[in-house]
């Protein structure tokens, strides 16, 4: 890969850095603040940080796109890319809209994957992505026609809204996106796809510039804004470089997240109950996320749990994951 091209990460990283505090000010100024539920005296931290991310991420790719157009004369991926943007950017307006109204009106649970189902049109519509998937005990099976219109769909619909459950404690989102893009990242520039691998690692340094304010005590928050945006270009990236069954794989902890509240007989929430030190206890008898479950095995190891205990302790499980996937 060109270093010229390399610039694209530092673009993504340094226009995320300037951004985040800005947007954190204006957010504070409209009103537009959530509570910090994880701890005892519930600050208000300044909500949609995704904005700036999404901002950043774009920055960095439109670069890439330029210099590869103008400079190296290389554009036949091109239109895969913009396809990639245009879902990420639908959805990004979805999770805005979430973000808005979600918590004064409310959105209902099944509007929301009808809702990202409009991200796949884009990349449904350029049919990216190969059709033929080699299945477990089954072995290649060419989708044909049905690829485009039902799995592209259902992958991008299912990893935004996926991505968007595992949430809620400082510095989770965020993490969680850098490790599984990561990794995508890496396995698609390994296969030959360095173009998807740079839309992804844009991705990973705007996270990382985000990170520097949204890790314990977050000073600003992701919002749906940014999970259903990071979901879908993980959905994008598995298209893109035909990784799917890796992307299935690095979503190991949102399944159990998934599976957890199937038990509960009422509405819960994955936030903790919170002592005045801070630390977390279990907020129901049972365990209802996967958030619940960490605290329940931290609190066998150590006496005191608190929130950046939960969040590195997933993160690392993750990492982990990442590393046997990719190996």
């Amino acid at each position: 890969m060109e270093p010229l091209l390399l610039l694209s990460f530092a673009i993504s990283f340094i226009v995320t850095l300037i951004l985040t505090p800005h947007w954190i000010k204006a957010a504070k100024r409209v009103g537009l603040v959530g509570r910090d539920m994880n701890k005892y005296d519930k600050p208000e931290v300044a909500e949609m940080g995704g904005i700036a991310v999404i901002a950043g991420f774009l920055a960095g790719v439109f670069y890439y796109i330029g210099l590869s157009t103008f400079y190296f004369k290389q554009n036949g991926f091109i239109v895969y890319i913009f396809a990639a943007i245009s879902s990420i950017l639908i959805i990004s307006i979805i999770g805005i809209i979430d973000d808005v109204l979600g918590w004064k009106i409310g959105l209902r649970q099944w509007q929301k994957p009808l809702l990202t189902l409009a991200a796949a049109l884009p990349m449904a519509a350029i049919n990216a992505g190969k059709s033929t998937m080699i299945l477990p005990f089954i072995g290649a099976v060419d989708f044909g026609i049905l690829y485009p219109l039902l799995i592209v769909p259902i992958g991008i619909a299912g990893a935004s809204n996926g991505f968007n459950m595992l949430a809620g404690y400082n510095g989770l989102e965020a993490g969680m996106g850098i490790i599984i893009i990561t990794a995508l990242s890496y396995v698609a520039y390994l296969n030959g796809y360095s173009w998807v691998s740079v839309l992804g690692m844009c991705m990973v340094f705007s996270l990382l510039a985000f990170l520097r304010y949204n890790w314990y005590p977050a000073k600003v928050f992701p919002g749906d804004t940014l999970t259903y945006s990071v979901g879908a270009l993980i959905a994008c990236l598995a298209i893109l470089g035909n990784m799917e069954k890796i992307a299935v794989l690095l979503f190991l902890p949102y399944y159990i997240d998934f599976l957890l509240p199937l038990r509960k007989k009422m509405k819960v929430e994955a936030f903790a109950k919170v002592n005045r030190d801070n630390s977390l206890e279990l907020p129901y008898d049972k365990l209802y996320d996967l958030t619940h479950l960490v605290i329940y095995i931290l609190k066998k190891i150590k006496k005191k749990v608190y929130e950046k205990d939960v969040v590195v302790s997933i993160l690392v499980a993750e990492a982990i994951i990442a590393l046997l996937v990719v190996l």
